[in-house]
């Protein structure tokens, strides 16, 4: 039977690339679900979150960065955008600490319409507080914000009060999911844009976008001591050129997204993880 007082519904975090959606995705959901990374544009797919809390489930949508696309990915990805706004119960626009409002997040601010919308203000521990007020200001005769939030998603500041702002702004409704699920996505899913995601670091700007990794293999040996994961996976890249670029000199710069990756997934796992990795050129990837 339904609690008659529970709260819960679709969430959508939108934004301008780079400006934090998915740091704060894993802050409020308490645990790292979405890849983080300097560039923008990072995230390509909606990413389901679900944070639990007292009479309350709010299930979230990372999207990606709206942005202008340039390929197939790109149209992919603001399809995601629009869908995300579309099925919302509640909508929260990321921003950062400036006066100066870009055009996409004017048009950002368009699509959510009449959603109720919550502005968080990111990255409020880079700016004396003075300085807000301007940015609050500036957003406000734009649009009708439910609450305005300034958090630091790095740091967890005052992402408590954005919880109970979150938890406020719900309409009643069930329990969607079980109170001990985080996400949607598979293991596999995760393995694969960590291993995204430590490429991303690694190469810094080499080949920002320009590749894709498919898990081949993951299977589990319950017989060794704490268990492994046996995981392989094809990175994909456009050129040979990037090909080089990604296995580096002797393998250097391979071995060390391997490594990096691996470190990272046992975390996750909570087990020891051999992967191998392979990389692979498809023009077509996109």
């Amino acid at each position: 039977m339904m609690n008659d007082n529970f709260k819960s519904g679709y969430v959508a975090i939108v934004g301008r690339p780079n400006v934090g959606k998915s740091t704060l995705l894993n802050r409020l959901v308490g645990q790292k679900i979405a890849i983080i990374s300097p560039k923008p544009q990072t995230t390509r797919n909606k990413i389901l979150g679900i944070m639990h809390g007292d009479g309350f489930q709010a299930v979230f949508t990372d999207t990606p960065g709206f942005h202008k696309p340039k390929n197939r990915l790109g149209e992919n990805m603001i399809k995601a955008v629009d869908e995300s706004i579309g099925d919302a119960d509640l909508a929260i626009l990321v921003v950062e600490p400036t006066n100066e409002v870009s055009a996409s997040e004017e048009n950002i601010i368009k699509k959510i319409g009449k959603i109720p919308s919550v502005l968080v203000i990111n990255k409020c521990d880079t700016t004396p507080r003075e300085n807000l007020l301007s940015v609050i200001a500036k957003y406000n005769s734009l649009a009708d914000f439910a609450a305005i939030v300034p958090v630091s998603a790095r740091t967890g500041e005052n992402v408590s009060e954005l919880e109970s702002v979150i938890k406020e702004n719900l309409p009643k409704g069930p329990m969607y999911y079980p109170d001990d699920m985080v996400t949607d996505q598979s293991e596999k899913q995760i393995v694969s844009e960590i291993i995204r995601e430590k490429m991303l670091y690694v190469l810094r700007q080499e080949i920002p976008h320009g590749a894709a990794v498919e898990i081949t293999k993951m299977k589990y040996d319950g017989s060794k001591d704490g268990g492994m994961y046996n995981i392989s996976a094809n990175i994909f890249c456009e050129k040979n050129s990037h090909k080089g670029i990604i296995i580096g000199a002797g393998g250097k710069t391979l071995k060390k997204i391997g490594t990096l990756a691996r470190q990272e997934c046992e975390k996750m796992l909570e087990c020891k993880v051999y992967l191998e990795l392979w990389v692979k050129v498809k023009e077509d990837w996109r």
